[in-house]
């Protein structure tokens, strides 16, 4: 059996500029990405079906047998069960949303597919679609919970050694070997706290789960990490952090509040940053939306910063209740920068200008050679195309 997770068409242009870079199911929400959640479930290895400029990276392995997912589509025990009873030809749909399908021969690769099946299924249950910008924090909790189950199953946790951390629903914390932990207060009665492989918890640090520590990350000295949160791996968390979500590979290192917010990978939160999450009259916040190049009502009272891959911002910055950066902007000087921030700009408050690519890559090169890992040529071609059909964005 071979698994492909292809991109929801409805909801990929709703999740830039997040999905800019990425397949919609290598979002992380909860502990894993999507598509690491259907693999796990499932116990086969995914490829994906996304946009054509992205698939020489996410490229698609297409035989005559496969599982299809919706990549916007977070999995469930019932869920499961219903895409494992599929037979060939069958496919699986909630509310006219293709959610699941099982092919008797290759499929067609065109972006978005189209597919003809023998019978379709209307699944009753409920499902978890992680297709607008705000529901990768909102649904964050319930995420968490339940990869903490997915992974935890039938394991024992590594033990805190250290005498001077304390524990509080030490049966909802589990550690992955490698962990290191020194005078932290660690509080999972709330929802369970899940440490990965090789992280580190600096003296102070305190941590109200349900919360998710990827491997490798380093959560700083008085660290406060409130629940919600999701630290990908290989990041920095410092300062106060709630209900945020940080994709991977990500520094949030220094003291300032980043609050219901999503973080792409490679991005540098200055020191003393802040975002707001509620608006002073209390009022829904309203957040950037790509399909319809207009600010749309999230429905939310709190409500971040959504920032896009290799964005960056200098110290002190102060983002406004529901602001979008895009991909590849560089944000500083002081005051306010506006709720839109398009890919690729280089400025602040005072203004911008274009971020233009020779330098970009540049700095791209030297950050991600710090963790060693190279800026590959297809990662160039991605961006480069990022930069062009993002332009028009750009009239400041």
């Amino acid at each position: 059996m071979n698994l492909i997770l292809f991109d929801d068409p409805e909801a990929r242009p709703h999740l830039l500029p997040l999905t800019f870079t990425r397949p919609v199911s290598l979002v992380r929400v909860g502990i894993l990405t999507i598509a690491e959640k259907w693999e796990r479930y499932l116990n086969l290895k995914g490829s994906f079906l996304t946009d054509n400029y992205l698939s020489g990276k996410f490229s698609i392995i297409n035989t005559h047998e496969n599982i299809l997912i919706n990549g916007a589509v977070c999995p469930s025990e019932d869920l499961l069960k219903a895409v494992k009873g599929l037979e060939k030809g069958q496919a699986l749909f909630s509310e006219g949303k293709l959610i699941a399908g099982r092919t008797s021969k290759e499929i067609s690769t065109t972006y978005p597919f189209l597919h003809t099946w023998k019978q379709q299924t209307e699944y009753a249950g409920k499902i978890t679609v992680i297709d607008r910008l705000w529901k990768i924090f909102n649904e964050n909790d319930e995420q968490i919970r339940l990869d903490f189950k997915l992974l935890t199953r039938d394991r024992k946790s590594a033990p805190i050694e250290d005498p001077y951390t304390m524990t509080y629903g030490n049966e909802h914390i589990f550690l992955e070997e490698g962990v290191s932990i020194k005078a932290s207060i660690i509080n999972a009665e709330g929802g369970p706290v899940y440490i990965g492989k090789n992280a580190l918890i600096q003296e102070g640090a305190v941590l109200r789960g349900p919360v998710a520590i990827c491997e490798g990350s380093h959560v700083n000295m008085n660290a406060k990490i409130r629940p919600a949160t999701t630290i990908g791996p290989y990041s920095r968390a410092g300062g106060e952090i709630n209900n945020v979500v940080i994709f991977g590979y990500s520094n949030k290192g220094h003291e300032g509040f980043l609050g219901n917010a999503v973080i792409g990978e490679w991005c540098n939160i200055g020191a003393d940053t802040n975002n707001s999450n509620l608006k002073n009259n209390y009022s829904e916040v309203r957040l950037w939306d790509y399909t319809s190049q207009r600010f749309v009502n999230t429905g939310l009272q709190f409500c971040g910063l959504i920032m896009g891959d290799h964005t960056k911002c200098g110290i002190n910055t102060m983002f406004n209740t529901g602001t979008v950066v895009g991909v590849g902007a560089n944000i500083f000087g002081s005051g306010f920068p506006r709720n839109f921030i398009p890919s690729f700009s280089w400025g602040g408050p005072s203004g911008f200008r274009s971020f233009e690519l020779p330098k970009f890559f540049e700095i791209a090169e030297r950050v991600m050679e710090r963790r060693h890992i190279a800026l590959t040529d297809e990662d160039r071609k991605i961006l480069s195309y990022i930069f062009e059909t993002t332009r028009e964005f750009r009239k400041y």
